[in-house]
């Protein structure tokens, strides 16, 4: 009999295959992307009509070498990247490469790993999808015209180094737009009362002052809640009315990617990053014996709710055995999508509710079984019952004035039993409150008002969650992108992570303001969502592949023209600011980039050599940061006698004398505060000088030359004044690592000497 080839993306996939289909079947894997647009050129021949020329990616020689060795005379090969548009252009390159006559190629779908599911694949193979591997092969056209046309615009308008995209740039802007709400942000002052009270039966409870005379109120100071407080103590508090009735609260569907990652990094505290690691490790199998892989989950990249009817079938007779028929539904739940694209795959859910949690929990490390519990459980509580929960709204009376209580208790839990989610716990919180048994008319005993001032608060800032909950209701990229987004802006320097929610770096403000200028369309939300959506069609043939990409490019190059242009130049005029110079009182201030980052410089320059380093405050305004390099000082320089100036370095602030060029005498300042011995001289050759301690300008701690800025010797290890006793190096250095904790080590390139700390 005849070997078929199966072909797949990840070398994790093999083990779990070769069990299944048994020996009439090779298995090899591409370990992802095989080919893709050369990084060192465009890759897109736009006068050829937007073709995309396709390498084989460095380093991946070898694999397609393995993949043709594997193939060798085999006819039949079987195509099972994963199942998404990356997967099908995986597919599409493999083919390209493994071409041959009468050889056959099948595309197969592995939507879980089990024994089921991959036999009944390999049984029913379907053709390759041109339409699917047409929108990525838009996708990656779009985003490489995009990022080669504008990222050299920003390093020649800039600095190097600098990137916009298509997405991220979106992503961008709506952090800085929102940071900009909250500097704009002016609080008001308000009050609130509430009542404590209480009736002839416990408990006692509270109420919130709502309404005067049928009106929502509004107290806006001090001496207004005092005017209300003192006429309030001239009621009577009475029960104005009691309206009670029973809710039903239904099970969310099972995940999402973009539910997905928000609830593991709301409630596990995972990164999305972190998140579709694990999910990828739980879908491409785990062993849970010798030689038995199981893919524990079905596919994690999915915009669907829809589930199989069989497993829910499953989940139900699980629900039945474990919490009573009770908890059961009477059939399965099925859950509607928002729209067909993307609706390829179900929902995130287990591939078998019979490995529990608590069966798996041996196999998996902590952040797998966290991951793995939270989609069973969700998956499971989504064909349980609705809850119901008994809800008591009173109003209460006090003259003119109108109380409200709120209370609630929960008759049946049904889903909450096994699983709530973040808001759902929140809520339930809030609501879970019990008042004593009311009746109209009654009177109640006032135990206290408590007068309460607030202030109305600025829109939060974006968490991880938040953002991606922001992208995914605006449309903007997929959820398999969501987690590179989130690692981009970060890792360009555009944005921090501060306490959990995302700041823009001033690099941010300043690259989003220009590209907001130049490229206003290409990073509106608006248009980057019907840019996604043109994608979707492209994928269910509604669309051109080709037409989209011409239109876009023709609207694109005329911004392209009119930003080469217009594009403001920090390395130039750079960008105004409102801010006089202090040096000639004549010039204004302007924000410019220089190699050791922005800076503020008069745009007098040279008559005016006047520079500073800035900072924002809390509204955005700039604020001189400091003395400003260049900025005289109080000494003299001790060769020639003329001023010393106080200038910025890349080690910190240091003093230079203002006879330069002709006197190039310079000394460091230190860090603002004495400066700590190491007892370790300068390695540098003919320096003199001792390595002392100092702090970066983002308070990072290094050792480095007290000669500085005539020598720049500096190292990030503390610097230890004992010699190696193997290769004579004049000094040691102090390390931490995680496995072996604090040690000394030589510095020396090729030796090996590493010893304890003495005591």
């Amino acid at each position: 009999m005849e070997k078929s080839l199966v072909v797949v993306e990840s070398p994790t996939k093999v083990r779990t295959l070769k069990k299944y289909l048994g020996k009439g079947y090779a298995v090899a894997a591409t370990v992802g992307h095989i080919m893709d647009l050369p990084k060192k050129e465009m890759g897109i021949d736009i006068e050829g009509g937007f073709k995309p020329v396709y390498k084989i990616i460095p380093g991946k020689e070898k694999v397609i070498r393995s993949l043709k060795q594997v193939a060798k005379d085999i006819t039949t090969v079987y195509l099972a990247p994963d199942p998404d548009r990356e997967g099908e252009a995986i597919a599409w390159h493999t083919a390209k490469v493994l071409r041959k006559k009468g050889r056959r190629f099948h595309r197969v779908l592995f939507h879980e790993l089990t024994e089921s599911a991959i036999l009944t694949a390999i049984r029913h193979p379907e053709s390759l999808n041109r339409p699917k591997f047409e929108a990525q092969q838009a996708r990656r056209v779009l985003d490489r015209l995009v990022g080669y046309h504008i990222s050299p615009l920003l390093w020649k308008k800039v600095k190097q180094g600098l990137s916009a995209g298509r997405v991220q740039s979106v992503a961008v802007r709506i952090i800085c737009e929102r940071e900009r709400e909250i500097q704009a942000f002016v609080p008001k002052e308000y009050w609130s009362v509430t009542a404590h009270l209480s009736s002839d039966t416990p408990p006692p409870f509270t109420a919130r002052l709502s309404k005067k005379s049928g009106k929502k109120i509004h107290i806006p100071d001090e001496a207004a809640c005092k005017d209300l407080l003192s006429d309030l103590s001239r009621h009577p508090f009475v029960v104005a009315d009691v309206v009670k009735k029973t809710v039903t609260q239904s099970p969310q569907p099972p995940f999402i990617t973009s539910k997905l990652q928000q609830e593991a990094i709301r409630k596990l505290r995972f990164s999305a990053k972190k998140t579709m690691t694990i999910a990828q490790q739980l879908y491409e199998g785990i062993e849970l014996g010798p030689g038995e892989p199981v893919g524990l989950i079905t596919y994690m990249r999915t915009d669907s709710v829809r589930v199989n009817k069989e497993a829910a079938q499953e989940a139900l007779a699980l629900i039945r055995e474990r919490f009573g028929e009770a908890f059961a539904m009477p059939a399965p739940r099925l859950f509607k999508n928002r729209k067909k694209a993307q609706d390829a795959h179900e929902a995130i859910r287990p591939t078998s509710v019979h490995n529990t949690p608590e069966k798996v929990a041996p196999f998996l490390d902590k952040s797998q079984q966290a991951l793995y519990e939270m989609i069973w459980k969700r998956f499971v509580a989504s064909q349980m019952k609705p809850a119901l929960i008994d809800k008591v709204t009173a109003a209460i009376g006090a003259g003119p004035y109108r109380f409200t209580a709120g209370g609630s208790t929960v008759r049946f839990p049904g889903f909450m039993t096994l699983y709530q989610s973040v808001d759902d716990e929140r809520q339930g919180k809030e609501k879970r409150k019990v008042l004593p048994a009311l009746s109209k008319g009654m009177s109640l005993t006032l135990d206290k008002l408590e007068p309460k001032q607030h202030f109305t608060q600025p829109p939060p800032r974006f968490s991880e969650a938040s953002l991606v909950k922001e992208l995914e209701e605006n449309g903007i990229g997929r959820p398999s992108t969501y987690a590179t987004i989130l690692s981009t802006i970060r890792g360009k320097g555009y944005v921090d992570l501060v306490k959990g929610y995302f700041r823009p770096s001033e690099l941010g403000f300043i690259v989003n303001d220009l590209v907001v200028a130049s490229f206003p369309d290409l990073v509106n939300v608006d248009f980057t969502a019907k840019m996604e959506d043109h994608l979707d069609r492209i994928e269910t043939a509604e669309m051109d592949y080709l037409k989209m990409i011409s239109d876009f490019y023709a609207d694109f190059q005329k911004a392209l023209d009119r930003a080469a242009k217009g594009m403001l130049s920090l390395k130039g005029v750079g960008i105004p600011t409102d801010l006089p110079c202090p040096a000639c009182h004549r010039g204004t201030l302007h924000i410019k980039m220089g190699k050791n980052g922005h800076f503020l410089a008069c745009n007098r320059y040279p008559r005016c050599t006047f520079t500073a380093n800035y900072v924002r405050d809390e509204k955005g305004r700039i604020q001189v940061n400091g003395p400003s390099p260049g900025e005289p000082s109080e000494e003299t320089c001790e060769k020639c006698g003329r001023p010393m100036l106080i200038k910025q370095g890349k080690y910190g602030t240091f003093l230079a004398c203002s006879g330069f060029p002709e006197c190039k005498n310079a000394r460091s300042m230190g860090c603002g505060h004495s400066e700590k011995k190491t007892g370790v001289k300068c390695p540098e050759p003919d320096c003199g000088g001792e390595l002392v301690e100092k702090t970066s300008k983002r308070g990072k701690i290094f050792y480095g030359c007290n000669r500085y800025p005539q020598c720049t010797f500096a190292l990030w290890e503390r610097p230890v004044p004992k010699p190696c006793p193997e290769c004579g190096a004049p000094f040691l250095v102090e390390k931490t690592t995680k496995r072996n904790g604090s040690f000394l080590s030589c510095k020396r390139d090729g030796c090996p000497h590493t010893e304890k700390i003495s005591s």
